[in-house]
């Protein structure tokens, strides 16, 4: 007996968008498993919320197509279908309305009825924290308050897949811990793709990561393959104070090494990059022995998604900076 694939629950082949001369957007193949919470990253102007537009079909792309659960998007048509809840990185909406008469507009567009509405729109501002707030106007709102709204409309009809553009860049860090939380309990209900530039927001609720840089994708694949493929292992050395001279002489010394990648010798501590984590482990406390430096603390310290991220695209990151 021959087991179906599940389709993707987002599809990209050879998406391409073109601003003028301006190439946003470079051939992206990607496809995003339908129940994954999907993070999106990059550094700015990558071209992450360019696809995202496109596949709220909030834009026509120039080459290439798109689709969300197998139904063609990207070619400027509005969502009409419910597919698609989407929240930009900036909501606007209208000051004079309430949070509840903003839920109630969008209630009636997707054809719920009186008591769904009413129903869904009480659960929807309790999961993001708006209940109290629900009869102010959004004029009133701070810009975390109208991130929080646009998180209630995006999920207000239970949509398949939710497309989230910085959803959480305006909130505090309890704020982003609340919110969050809110987007695991969706990974449950949805497909959820996020763009953030949080990387640590990334490794707390994302199962699954795509990278892009200049409009093109870098890598993609589970959190855990790829840690384990691109970061290397770095070790965390803490000097005792009053050394100056002769962690100078170990920073100088590592630094040379051919089995270190790189040494970061800020904040009163050094971070040291290295090939191989068990053989170079053994060779670096023989050079702090050598250079006579006391430790407060040596670990080796548990790959991170910012290793990786400036393992692939960091350079490039700062190029585009330079140049603007």
């Amino acid at each position: 007996m021959t087991v179906a694939a599940v389709a993707p629950a987002i599809a990209c082949r050879g998406l391409t968008k073109r601003y003028g001369d301006v190439l946003a957007l470079d051939g992206l193949d990607l496809e995003v498993p339908a129940g994954s919470i999907f993070g999106f990253l990059g550094p700015n102007g990558a071209g992450k919320t360019t696809t995202i537009r496109l596949l709220a079909s909030l834009a026509r792309a120039t080459s290439g197509d798109g689709s969300i659960t197998g139904v063609p998007v990207g070619d400027g048509t509005p969502n009409r279908s419910g597919l698609i809840g989407y929240l930009d990185q900036d909501p606007r909406f209208h000051g004079w309305m309430t949070a509840r008469d903003l839920l109630d507009l969008v209630g009636r567009l997707y054809g719920m009825t009186d008591a769904e509405r009413r129903s869904r729109i009480t659960e929807v501002l309790e999961l993001v924290g708006l209940s109290d707030a629900s009869r102010r106007t959004i004029g009133g709102y701070s810009g975390g308050m109208r991130q929080r709204l646009g998180l209630a409309q995006a999920i207000l009809n239970r949509p398949p897949v939710l497309l989230l553009d910085e959803p959480v860049s305006s909130l505090d860090p309890e704020g982003r811990v609340d919110i969050l939380g809110v987007i695991r309990q969706l990974g449950g209900e949805s497909t959820v793709l996020f763009s953030t530039h949080i990387l640590t927001d990334v490794e707390r609720v994302c199962d699954r990561v795509a990278i892009l840089d200049r409009g093109r994708l870098v890598t993609t694949g589970p959190m855990s393959d790829l840690l384990e493929r691109y970061a290397q292992p770095v070790y965390r050395l803490e000097p005792e104070e009053g050394q100056q001279t002769e962690v100078l002489s170990l920073v100088e010394l590592l630094r040379a090494a051919t089995w270190v990648l790189g040494v970061d010798d800020g904040h009163g501590a050094l971070r040291v990059a290295v090939t191989d984590g068990a053989d170079a482990g053994r060779q670096l406390l023989a050079a702090v022995t050598a250079q006579g430096v006391a430790l407060l603390a040596f670990e080796r310290q548990r790959p991170s998604l910012e290793d990786v991220f400036l393992q692939l695209v960091g350079r490039g990151a700062r190029d585009q900076e330079a140049e603007t």
